[in-house]
């Protein structure tokens, strides 16, 4: 487990001057910048099992926690080549959930997790896709892959549960879920996990509260087996008994001056003549480039989706596009912020993968560790 700084850390290390520099130190209970060459995995909390792994965000988090990440599983081949050389799992399937779920033949340390992780592809509950045009419909997410109905893979996913029977189920995905018509795609999450034998709640929860340098709202579904919550059980409302949890988190904001490293300004933005006059004609407290042409030119619904990045702020959500702009400088955010901004370890290995997307697909791995050290003390612990 690595901490940032610790008080602990800081009494132990500078005892003469402990007390007049804590007043001043910020602690977080994670690195949001590390190397994996550093870091010291305890593996000594229980047993994880991660699906839809990608790069292995969530893994991390984990390993950052203190628990045993034995294994993974991904449909998409180069994911799992990114994942072996980054993370070297004991079990890795190049497999569909679909199929993965169905079979009988897993080693029997897959029957004995304490959590079974999962994302399953989100493109069809985003706020940024096609949302209830893609629902039903056969896709491929990623070139390499195999066509898949991708919100049902979370149904599979569940299915897999059944199977296993992890003592917790941890499942994250996009803030769209809950919205519109989706909301029905939530009503049916919780009847099957039910079917599958494990209490469920969901939790909209924001990176930027849990020490990530990032405003990053995703939510996580969090399942405990029925057979084991009796001691956490307690009445949500009137006819809701659900098993006790806390997922509340208000650690410091790390803004993007925490995380800003000119060392490597290699990602200049493109600048036409338009953009360069929206550019020059900014003023403080402007969100993208189209709110400042809309000011300037009385245009408010341009199309421009080039967002400012303030360094009193900390990062918008990371995704594979360069969209986001430093607001004192013409430039986006170049790798050592978005990987600090993503909370990746620095020395991770992209196998020339383009590592945004792969940083925009991954949950952050501060947010998985503040998550599974809540699970954990507040549950597993106890059993």
């Amino acid at each position: 487990m690595i901490v940032e700084s610790t008080e602990s850390q800081i009494k132990h290390e500078c005892p003469n001057i402990a007390n007049a520099v804590l007043g001043a130190v910020t602690v977080h209970k994670f690195p949001y910048n590390w190397n994996l060459k550093d870091a010291n995995f305890t593996k000594d909390k229980g047993k994880v099992f991660s699906c839809f792994a990608c790069g292995g965000g969530s893994s991390f988090g984990y390993k950052l926690a203190g628990f045993d990440v034995i294994g993974h599983n991904d449909i998409d081949k180069k994911m799992i080549e990114v994942y072996k050389a980054n993370h070297n799992p004991k079990y890795s399937f190049l497999e569909s959930i679909t199929t993965f779920a169905k079979r009988k033949d897993l080693p029997k340390e897959l029957y004995e997790l304490d959590i079974l992780d999962g994302s399953p592809p989100c493109s069809s509950f985003s706020m940024a896709g096609n949302r209830e045009k893609d629902w039903g419909k056969e896709k491929i997410f990623r070139e390499g892959q195999e066509l898949q109905v991708l919100d049902t893979l979370f149904f599979d996913f569940i299915d897999l549960a059944k199977e296993l029977q992890p003592k917790v189920v941890v499942a994250e995905n996009v803030k769209g879920l809950l919205l519109g018509e989706a909301k029905e795609y939530v009503i049916k999450i919780y009847k099957e996990f039910d079917k599958a034998g494990y209490y469920v709640q969901h939790f909209l929860l924001d990176a930027s509260k849990m020490g990530v340098p990032q405003r990053r709202e995703r939510v996580f579904f969090i399942a405990l087996r029925k057979d084991l919550a009796q001691p956490f059980l307690y009445y949500a409302d009137m006819f809701t008994e659900l098993p006790k949890i806390d997922m509340e988190f208000n650690e410091p904001v790390i803004t993007l001056n925490d995380i800003k490293d000119n060392s490597a300004n290699d990602e200049k933005c493109e600048m036409t003549d338009v953009k360069r006059n929206i550019w020059n004609n900014r003023i403080n407290g402007d969100s993208d480039f189209s709110c400042t042409l809309g000011r300037i030119e009385n245009r408010p619904n341009s199309m421009f989706n080039n967002n400012y990045l303030y360094g009193n702020k900390p990062l918008n959500t990371i995704t594979s596009k360069k969209n986001d702009v430093l607001f004192d400088e013409p430039r986006h955010c170049n790798f050592n912020e978005n990987t600090s901004g993503q909370t990746y370890p620095k020395d991770y290995n992209f196998l020339n993968m383009p590592y945004l997307y792969l940083l925009g697909m991954s949950v952050p791995p501060v947010v998985m560790a503040q998550i599974s050290t809540k699970i954990y003390d507040q549950w597993l612990s106890k059993l």
